[in-house]
């Protein structure tokens, strides 16, 4: 199979027209066309639907798309091995994480990293919704929660501190809660669909009903609803350290209860043949959210 072939398949679905896969290979339009139908003729099976504005995978396209990323990630792993040790990485990284840990905790490193690593090109996508990484062609997910079962390799990060944070305003017009069971009289803002909030009672875990009359797929929103002294939230602690510093937030410690941590995950969509750019980039990450975690090893 034509590598050739299989790159532009590859950057026809990443850019959304084989117009701009062509770009990005520095190849003639007309090429690209033609290395894509050499494809499509020797696997035996149409990969894509094309028209002149627009493309769409067909079902064997979207079965062929995580082997086809696959063989280029395997191509661009040889290359890397043959470099000098210390000549960086390159290609396109693509990377996706939740909005507010994207802008907050990702982009700080990246200037440095990209720096260290001239060749290489990052695509950060930063969205509050789980996302579909292989069918999308993405690298890498960051995410923040209890990592479950969905066939994908995670890879713990940090441990990711949590609290409950409420306005002054909020707390002075409401009161301030001291217990687990004090929640049930408080507007709770929440993510939507979440009844319970986690919490660590003596070692043992214990889950707490909650309600509000405000729900979101937003963190953001929630603290925006929060620093309006709507309510109480159940957010991260670097999400929050600013307005807490400010005064704007207040932190609520309840009596033997402790908010349970969320770990940072690295979720990669196999374990096999992980790209350099990869391994260097999550290294660099993970000791980046160390310092500003504070974690001493």
């Amino acid at each position: 199979m034509n590598l050739s072939d299989v790159a532009v398949f590859v950057e026809a679905v990443r850019a959304g027209s084989l117009a701009a896969a062509a770009r990005r290979l520095n190849i003639p339009p007309m090429a690209a066309s033609r290395r894509l139908v050499a494809l499509e003729g020797e696997l035996g099976v149409r990969l894509m639907h094309r028209t002149t504005r627009a493309l769409s995978l067909t079902p064997e396209g979207e079965d062929f798309f995580p082997h086809a990323q696959m063989m280029m990630d395997a191509e661009a792993n040889g290359r890397a091995s043959l470099r000098p040790t210390g000549s960086g990485v390159s290609g396109l990284l693509r990377v996706t994480a939740s909005v507010p840990f994207g802008c907050k905790m990702v982009t700080p490193m990246l200037p440095a990293f990209m720096r260290a690593n001239p060749d290489l090109r990052v695509d950060l996508t930063l969205t509050d919704s789980v996302i579909d990484i292989v069918a999308l062609g993405i690298d890498l997910a960051l995410r923040i929660a209890p990592l479950r079962d969905s066939g994908l390799i995670g890879r713990k990060l940090v441990e990711n501190p949590r609290g409950l944070y409420a306005a002054p305003v909020y707390l002075a017009e409401r009161g301030l809660p001291r217990t687990l069971t004090d929640l049930g009289g408080h507007e709770c803002l929440t993510g939507s669909g979440t009844t319970h909030w986690s919490f660590a009672c003596e070692g043992r875990p214990v889950r707490q009903r909650v309600s509000g009359r405000f729900t979101a797929n937003s963190v953001d929103a929630l603290l925006r609803l929060c620093l309006e002294g709507c309510g109480i939230v159940n957010l991260s602690a670097w999400n929050v350290a600013e307005d807490v510093a400010a005064g704007r937030l207040v932190e609520i410690f309840l009596a033997g209860a402790q908010v349970k941590p969320w770990n940072v995950w690295a979720v990669y969509p196999t374990s096999q043949l992980v790209p350099p750019k990869v391994t260097l980039f999550v290294g660099a990450l993970q000791s980046h959210l160390e310092v500003g975690f504070n974690i001493r090893k």
